[in-house]
């Protein structure tokens, strides 16, 4: 055992790898435990990079640096009818997949203490440390306890049992093209762009991510695209979550298991009401799926030496781009406080209030948008207020 103790992390995604990078590097002896039963694949779904999104690879030795696992832009482009321009910025960002950058975050971690198929499900702890029981039937025991589990989290469900996901109201139709496979007026719309469309009470956003491969050619990478729409709270959205097994999906429905007649309804949509460029990606994806538009907000995220972190803790629609950024920023935040305290609960206790701050002035800000562009009609192009960035506009 190492110095500082035992580390688990529950939770194989971006939060946790980066969280049991940084543990380790504070001299913990660190394993995560991931539910899932093989390594995860994030669907090919697009993500933007923010400083601490990457700050791992910045700030790490790597034969590789950001711009070789990401695609740029020059411009904020919106789109309106045929395809024609109706507003453009410079606006320098970068884009990667989900699967890119796990895979980035899992090589540096390795396999050896990466353990699937292990679903966490009850926790106690004492004085000296957490107890933590597996559904296998598995028991193991640490000196910290870091729940990185996601929207879904068991962690915040034992923790904090009333706090419950809200509905904002929309969905986002989601996927992704190869872009040889659409028209070379499409590609050049969205190539070098971060592309919106607006129309009444929704939007949709898009922008050039690497290929399934990893390439960042031209040609071979891929357009994501994510798609805001409307569903009203009842039997609208039960239905429309509902897959094709006939289970009713709480965050998404998967590729492949969204009901036939709604993908339909929405591709003969699009070709409606959106510009050319994005209804061809919607009607060129083999099999688009759905994310359930949340917030989520916990009243603490540090008891004693547990510590809750990522969408385990604050859940924050898209519009701000920050998701992954949070799950960084709480896990160097955290080994940050961890470094200044040789004792955990006095760390944790220092750590919180700075990120239940940060993570209520996400939600707060990106409902904000998300009204505007799906309730109000009042998402203005030009106002900065409506850019990326975790810690506000361009930030």
């Amino acid at each position: 055992m190492t110095d500082r103790g035992r580390a688990i992390v529950v939770g194989g995604s971006f939060a946790g790898l980066t969280a049991g990078l940084l543990l380790r590097e504070q001299g913990f002896d660190v394993d995560i435990f991931e539910r899932t039963p093989a390594y995860l694949d994030g669907r090919g779904g697009g993500i933007v990079l923010q400083p601490d999104t990457v700050r791992w690879i910045a700030e790490r030795p790597h034969s590789f640096g950001v711009d070789d696992v990401s695609i740029g832009s020059s411009v904020m482009r919106y789109l309106g009818d045929d395809n024609k321009i109706v507003y453009e910025e410079p606006a320098a960002w970068r884009f990667s997949s989900w699967t890119t950058m796990y895979r980035v975050l899992f090589d540096d971690f390795g396999a050896e203490r990466y353990h699937l198929g292990e679903y966490a499900v009850g926790v106690d702890q004492d004085a000296d440390g957490v107890e933590l029981r597996f559904t296998s039937g598995r028991t193991e025991r640490a000196d910290l306890l870091v729940f990185a589990d996601g929207i879904s989290s068991v962690g915040r469900r034992r923790l904090q049992p009333r706090v419950q996901p809200r509905y904002a109201g929309y969905i986002g139709w989601r996927g992704c093209v190869p872009e040889r496979e659409v028209t070379r007026e499409t590609a050049d719309l969205i190539n070098d762009a971060l592309a919106y469309a607006l129309i009444d009470s929704s939007h949709i956003c898009m922008y050039a991510i690497p290929g399934a491969d990893g390439s960042l050619a031209t040609g071979n990478r891929q357009f994501n695209y994510i798609w805001y729409r409307n569903v009203a709270e009842g039997p609208a959205l039960d239905e429309m979550t509902t897959d094709l097994r006939g289970f009713t999906a709480p965050v998404s429905v998967h590729p492949g298991q969204v009901q036939h007649r709604f993908v339909n309804e929405m591709r003969a949509d699009a070709a409606k009401v959106l510009p050319p460029a994005a209804a061809e990606l919607i009607a060129r994806t083999p099999e688009p799926y759905i994310q359930i538009v949340l917030d989520i907000a916990v009243r603490n995220m540090a008891f004693g030496r547990i510590a809750l972190i990522g969408d385990a803790a604050f859940a924050a629609r898209p519009h701000a781009a920050a998701g992954t950024a949070k799950a960084a920023a709480d896990a160097w935040s955290l080994a940050s406080s961890l470094a200044s305290s040789p004792d955990v609960p006095s760390a944790l206790a220092a750590w919180e209030p700075g990120r239940l701050a940060l993570g209520n002035d996400l939600l707060s800000r990106v409902a904000e948008m998300g009204a505007r562009s799906q309730f109000t009609n009042s998402w203005d192009p030009a106002d900065p207020a409506l850019h990326f960035g975790l810690y506000g506009p361009d930030r």
